[in-house]
């Protein structure tokens, strides 16, 4: 509901609830060196945090289910190209991205700016009222699950893991 524009300046990795929030803003603009994705499945998690509303609104479902269903994650360049995020640059050119991006929104009136963002979100407000109750409890049920202790065990014994589908 925050109706001021969120510019994303992202750099390194951006997983799970890190790839939702970053996600959620208005503008992302990342090093091309950066990668985003949800990897909540690969540890046995239910991707409950956002990943489940924001994905598909941005780069439709079939996509979103193969992202979050597989847990890979993306090069900026490739987030760029499936529409994910709005621009990838070298590492010395990000800043100034930034600069342009934030130039260009702040230089147009501040009212239009902030009921054009709400109006834009308005479906994805409804979206996420509608997802996130159902997400949470699936990734709070998830957390019991025997495959993930599965995965954190795997994880703290640095093996692979071994999952039952339990």
């Amino acid at each position: 509901e925050m109706e001021k524009p969120i510019v994303c300046r992202l750099n390194g990795a951006a997983a799970g609830l890190g790839a939702s929030i970053a996600l959620l803003c208005d503008v992302i603009i990342a090093d091309e060196k950066a990668l985003i994705g949800d990897p909540h499945v690969k540890v046995g998690l239910v991707a409950g945090d956002g990943g489940a509303v924001i994905w598909p609104q941005l780069i439709g479902f079939a996509r979103a289910k193969e992202m979050l269903l597989t847990g890979d994650m993306l090069r900026a360049s490739e987030a760029v190209a499936m529409g994910l995020i709005n621009h990838a640059v070298p590492a010395e050119e990000l800043d100034a991205k930034v600069d342009e991006i934030v130039g260009k929104i702040t230089g147009n009136p501040r009212w239009a700016v902030r009921w054009t963002k709400t109006a834009v979100n308005l479906v994805l407000r409804d979206v996420a009222n509608k997802v996130m109750d159902t997400a949470i409890a699936y990734e709070i049920s998830s957390n019991s699950t025997r495959d993930r202790q599965e995965a954190v065990t795997a994880f703290v014994e640095k093996r692979a893991p071994n999952y039952t589908g339990e």
